[in-house]
């Protein structure tokens, strides 16, 4: 197998990848909805550190377990970010 095959497999993967990772932000929205419904704050350090362990639990390698937290870490950010655009939406929305 040459190098065209292993960059078309990963280019597979990255495609797969977007595809989990806008559905989960699809979730992440629907989670912040909940929130603001509900009162719950956005920031929640136990689930995150929760979410962190249990990839690391799943990791089968090659990754660094460090890469990986690294990652989600990242991941968590995001999703909370699309959490608060969520909220700010709906306080927007309620006040009209």
């Amino acid at each position: 197998m040459d190098i065209d095959f292993w960059r078309g497999k990963i280019d597979g993967i990255d495609e797969r990848l977007m595809e989990l990772l806008n559905e989960r932000s699809r979730c992440a929205v629907e989670i912040g909805k909940i929130k603001r419904r509900e009162s719950l704050p956005l920031y929640q350090p136990e689930r995150e550190m929760a979410v962190i362990k249990n990839v690391l639990r799943k990791n089968r390698g090659p990754l660094d377990p460090g890469a990986i937290k690294r990652l989600f870490e990242r991941i968590i950010d995001e999703s909370r970010r699309v959490e608060r655009l969520a909220l700010e939406e709906r306080q927007e929305q309620a006040k009209t």
